[in-house]
């Protein structure tokens, strides 16, 4: 009786660096600030590694274009929503991907501290 073992595979971004105007204060939606996202998407690659073809995977180009494009397309209030509607873009445009994890980082957050990082990180599986 042959077992099958639940692959555990991922492809990710790091350091995406991106600009657009999210946050509660008025200049942030005015002047905007830099934000850097990191991404996990969990993906079966059993078929990519054994066949050497990109249609067996998903395109690091396509997954960066389609969280930028999800995450500057508006402006939010709050960074929760913006990694959330990046999360909803990957999902709905890549349907091998069963779970996306995103760091959303805010380093020049209006915060009366001295720190090196805010942010969030949500994941989300496909269908939850």
């Amino acid at each position: 009786r042959e077992r099958k073992v639940k692959e555990n595979d991922t492809i990710f971004i790091s350091g995406l660096a991106l600009h657009a105007y999210h946050g509660v204060m008025a200049h942030e939606g005015k002047v905007g600030q830099s934000f850097t996202l990191d991404i996990v998407l969990d993906i079966d690659l059993g078929e990519a590694s054994r066949s050497d073809r990109l249609r067996h995977t998903v395109s690091y180009d396509k997954v960066a274009a389609a969280a930028t494009e999800a995450f500057c397309k508006k402006p939010y209030k709050l960074i929760e929503a913006a990694a959330g509607a990046v999360i909803d873009a990957i999902l709905a445009r890549f349907p091998r991907v069963t779970r996306v994890r995103i760091t959303v980082h805010k380093p020049h957050a209006p915060i009366a501290a001295t720190f090196d990082d805010v942010g969030v990180i949500i994941a989300r599986s496909r269908g939850k």
